[in-house]
């Protein structure tokens, strides 16, 4: 969310940005919320000079009442006076009720606006409608396809008695899975050994509640996003999604909104952290064949990483996040290659974004297995995440000093490893031609020490 201060100053760098983003049918809200706040500013304004005449005005009532005690013969003219003037705080009190509402009501007109208007973008984003206008940075790792043909994901994994579709769309649906045996090992040795590789890049390892309230979520994405990715736990009695519970699509959500309000100690930043947990989402849609299996699924495991940190540090931090991802994937022997996200596949809240797409032996092409993202201080500003900083002034006798400020903290996160997509990289870029799985050298402690994934001699699907 940007500062309201920054749209009125700036209305046609707010206004390009917006067209910049391909969103021109939010324009006119520039221009809208611009009017709002004046008059909203106005009404405060006007509320505050009643206040304050109020305050005079009973000020003036108790010397007149005292000056009635002590004039006896001018006692009656003095509660005369007095008399009139609270009646005139009576009839301003009302009116200063009435300008108090309607600035609070132009408040939260202007913020469900200020909700809507896009974050600006860094000036790096390349300009295209959506994401078919991404550019590819660079490349790590050799992209080659092995002579023997690899089968589909969810075949490579049956073929191990490691993967249940059936038995999960009769308990649970479509987009559910049962993993078993070895790649179910290997789904949570994938887990650990991002979690240590995070650890020992200094990241603080957290697990953090798998449901939020509302509320917090409109502190780190928009409603619509919200309603389009995230279940809601249903309660009959409560009807302001604000203060529902929802199931997380990502750790981001709870472990940006732990710090909902608080001035976190200069000396503290930048906070480093790495967390796990469980996520929810609806994934709507219809798919192809690649993006079934446990390609596009509503419930996943993630490793995550999320930094908090003064705004001239986080273009750093967005540049060593995205890095961290790719020597992860390198050092399981997975190809991957960096991309930069366009303007209009950049959700409204983010400066910056790119995704790490891994190789596909398969289908000799790259798709997503992380995204990394820069939010500027639009998260902050919505949660109230500061931290204050000394800075020099010069007072009015023309002396330097050093004086306190509270400043919006910079917010971004990025996928350390997400599986089971994760594990269709995995397996397709280390499958061996007689249908074993190689364990690279990392991986092999979470795995019982084992190199190689042996396939089952046979397939028994579950009955019924």
């Amino acid at each position: 969310m940007l500062d309201i201060k920054f749209v009125r100053e700036n209305p046609e760098i707010v206004k390009q940005n917006i067209r910049n983003k391909f969103q021109e049918e939010k324009l006119p809200l520039v221009d809208e919320v611009i009017a709002l706040y004046a008059r909203q500013l106005e009404a405060k304004q006007a509320a505050e000079a009643l206040q304050a005449n109020r305050n005079a005005l009973s000020k003036r009532i108790g010397q007149l009442k005292g000056m009635a005690k002590k004039n006896p013969e001018q006692a009656q003219e003095l509660e005369r006076q007095a008399a009139e003037l609270q009646a005139q705080v009576t009839r301003e009190a009302e009116e200063r009720e009435k300008l108090e509402v309607e600035a609070e009501t132009l408040a939260a007109k202007v913020r469900e606006i200020m909700l809507v208007i896009p974050n600006i973008i860094d000036p790096s984003v390349p300009i295209g409608p959506d994401d078919s206008h991404n550019v590819e940075v660079q490349r790590f790792g050799e992209c080659t396809v092995p002579d023997f043909e690899i089968p589909y994901h969810a075949d490579i994994m049956a073929a191990f008695n490691g993967l249940d579709l059936s038995s999960a769309r009769r308990v649970s649906g479509t987009g559910f899975y049962y993993l078993l045996g070895d790649i179910a090992r290997l789904h949570e040795a994938v887990l650990a050994y991002a979690r240590d590789f995070m650890i020992d890049k200094g990241f603080t390892y957290v697990i953090p509640p798998y449901m939020i309230r509302g509320e917090m979520v409109e502190g780190v994405m928009s409603f619509p996003e919200m309603d389009a990715m995230m279940y809601k736990i249903e309660d009959g009695e409560n009807k302001d999604p604000r203060n529902s519970l929802y199931l997380i699509g990502t750790s981001e959500h709870s472990m940006i909104a732990r710090f909902n309000g608080q001035i976190i100690p200069e000396e503290s930043l930048p906070l480093t952290l790495t967390s796990y947990s469980p996520c929810f989402r609806k994934e709507k849609g219809s798919h192809g064949l690649e993006e079934r299996g446990v390609y596009r699924i509503h419930q996943f495991e993630k490793q995550e990483m999320i930094v908090i940190c003064k705004p001239e540090d986080s273009m750093n931090w967005y540049e060593q996040l995205w890095r961290n991802s790719v020597e992860l994937f390198r050092s399981l022997d997975i190809p991957v290659r960096q991309l930069e996200c366009c303007s209009g596949d950049l959700a409204d809240l983010k400066v910056k974004s790119c995704d790490i797409e891994a190789w596909s032996p398969r289908q000799q092409k790259f798709f997503e297995v992380c995204s990394c993202s820069n939010l500027g201080d639009a998260q902050a500003r919505r949660l109230g995440i500061r931290y204050k900083e000394s800075y020099t002034a010069t007072d009015k006798k023309g002396k330097t000093v050093t004086k306190p400020r509270t400043v919006l903290a910079h917010t971004l996160n990025n996928t350390c490893v997400a599986p089971p997509r994760m594990l269709i990289a995995f397996l397709e870029n280390n499958l061996q031609a007689d249908g074993t799985v190689r364990i690279p050298a990392p991986l092999r402690p979470y795995m019982g020490g084992k190199e190689t994934l042996a396939r089952a001699n046979t397939y028994i699907p579950p009955q019924g």
